[in-house]
């Protein structure tokens, strides 16, 4: 199939701002690569951890860093996204994403999670619950996870729990009646957005790595770029993308700061 124009124009294997990318492909930035190897270091030692920032600030390419950083023959990685369930829904997710058969009560499902991860652990393989969304869980649910990761008198951590939401997570992890969850909370990471550099970086990586030259879009039209999206990569990958279709269609091979602007303002970043 015939690459659309757009792509051809600027002789682009593939589209460059697209969400499809496999792990081995995923860009982060040098800022960010500390923070990956302290959440390896986290797991590898038992540990669980909360990771907070605003959307697009990134909390999903550090999962997918996560992900391809951890060796498979040590951890199994099980990803829960559904959020808003009740307890005993909640771990029939689990349940249902390990596998496992799924009980009639709440005891019963509870009873068959704990008795998978005692299991796994005989085989030393350590279990990661990657939560999703998590400032959208139920206090019940959340009162509930210190349980989860309680194991022979809290002597033993045979699983570890990664809590992944807005910032409004953090301040609800840290109110009272989430005390026993938050203490065993010993890696907690708020991503800043990314800096004016990231996204330079940022949009060199995605150009290049479909055969395009970084040079297609001005100094200048970068700066307006990272002011105007503040570094998230939705509305950098929307806006960018936005800018290119535009500049095939005008025969322009560079982006410069007013065809930039000229997207911003069609855009809904600047309503």
């Amino acid at each position: 199939m015939r690459s659309p124009a757009w792509l051809r124009h600027f002789a682009l294997k593939d589209a460059p701002f697209s969400k499809d990318l496999s792990d081995k492909d995923l860009w982060l930035p040098s800022s960010r690569k500390n923070i990956v190897d302290d959440l390896v270091d986290a797991l590898g030692d038992r540990n669980h951890a909360v990771i907070v920032g605003e959307p697009g600030v990134g909390k999903t390419c550090i999962l997918r860093a996560l992900r391809a950083r951890l060796p498979e023959s040590g951890f199994r990685l099980t990803y829960c996204h559904n959020a808003t369930l009740g307890r005993r829904d909640f771990y029939r997710q689990l349940c249902l994403a390990l596998g496992l058969p799924v009980k009639a009560t709440a005891a019963g499902v509870f009873c068959a999670l704990n008795n998978h991860v005692t299991e796994l652990a005989r085989d030393r393989v350590h279990p990661v619950f990657l939560l999703d969304e998590a400032q959208l869980m139920r206090d019940e649910v959340l009162q509930h996870l210190h349980i989860l990761s309680n194991y022979y008198w809290d002597q033993k951590p045979l699983l570890s729990i990664v809590l992944v939401g807005l910032p409004d997570l953090w301040r609800r992890l840290s109110l009272g009646i989430h005390r026993s969850l938050w203490s065993r909370i010993h890696c907690r990471v708020a991503l800043e957005h990314a800096n004016a550099e990231d996204t330079v970086e940022y949009i060199s990586y995605r150009l290049e790595r479909v055969g395009g030259k970084h040079t297609l879009f001005a100094s200048n039209a970068l700066a307006l770029l990272h002011e105007a999206t503040v570094g998230q990569l939705r509305d950098i990958d929307r806006v960018a993308t936005a800018c290119l279709r535009t500049a095939a269609r005008k025969k322009i091979k560079r982006v410069d700061i007013e065809l930039l602007q000229d997207a911003l303002d069609a855009d809904t970043l600047l309503d």
